[in-house]
């Protein structure tokens, strides 16, 4: 069987993307129309449907890297902040984001925390990246 880690990365994100907008428990909360993913950013995201997209880009991050915790995963979203003439520095991204969407994965039982050590995905979580991931396979073979 094809797993996550034989896919590549952005075509599974698009793909489980897709599946994570029809689970009932991810939905953008109401301040997610108004909030940054940084402090490096100055606007909102302008993608319809961002909230989805991290949703599933956190859930494949969770999958190949877990147990991983908020902290390193503001780390990996952050970017580069222009301080003017002064050299740039990196910026974490938002914990708030993260952290809401990963307790919304947990209601839906794909992801689960390990004790100290962060959150990992659960066999459910497996079983529904591990699915999305044969399906773009099979695409891929069949072009």
């Amino acid at each position: 069987m094809t797993t996550a880690h034989e896919v590549p990365g952005d075509r599974l994100v698009e793909e489980t993307k897709e599946e994570v907008e029809e689970l009932d428990g991810v939905e953008p909360p109401e301040w997610a129309e108004f909030g940054r993913t940084g402090r490096n950013r100055e606007l909102p995201p302008e993608e319809d449907g961002w909230w989805y997209t991290r949703t599933a880009s956190l859930l494949r991050k969770v999958y190949i890297k877990g147990p991983i915790g908020v902290a390193r995963l503001r780390k990996e979203y952050g970017g580069r902040d222009s301080k003017g003439v002064a050299p740039s520095h990196h910026e974490n991204g938002s914990g708030n984001v993260i952290r809401t969407a990963l307790q919304q994965l947990e209601d839906e039982g794909l992801v689960e925390q390990k004790g100290g050590e962060g959150r990992v995905v659960t066999a459910e979580g497996q079983r529904f990246l591990d699915g999305v991931a044969s399906d773009i396979a099979d695409e891929l073979l069949a072009e």
